[in-house]
């Protein structure tokens, strides 16, 4: 039996949601793939250090152009699975602007 979910980006009131799994201590943040339903971020700060949630903000906000303060750890802030919330763009706009649409 397979333990692997769909990848899912779902729209919300006013915004999108969607499932992230963090990795620390790489090179570079960047967005690596998708995996087990989930977008994979590899980030530079150490997951101790507690500034590993704000690269992950900073990072989406810039890759898709908004506003830091339009992008919110919803569930997860402790762990490395997240739910992240974008405001005031869509699951297709999303997609298009982290070039992971199928």
């Amino acid at each position: 039996m397979s333990d692997q979910r769909p990848f899912k980006i779902t729209d919300a009131r006013g915004g999108t949601a969607i499932p992230v799994r963090v990795t620390t201590g790489a090179e570079r943040p960047e967005i690596s793939g998708k995996e087990d339903g989930m977008l994979k971020v590899r980030l530079t700060a150490a997951s101790a250090s507690g500034s590993a949630n704000q690269e992950l903000r900073t990072l989406l906000a810039s890759l898709l152009n908004v506003a830091d303060s339009a992008v919110a750890i919803v569930a997860g802030e402790g762990a490395r699975d997240k739910i992240v919330s974008i405001d005031d763009l869509s699951s297709a706009e999303l997609e298009e602007r982290l070039g992971i649409a199928d």
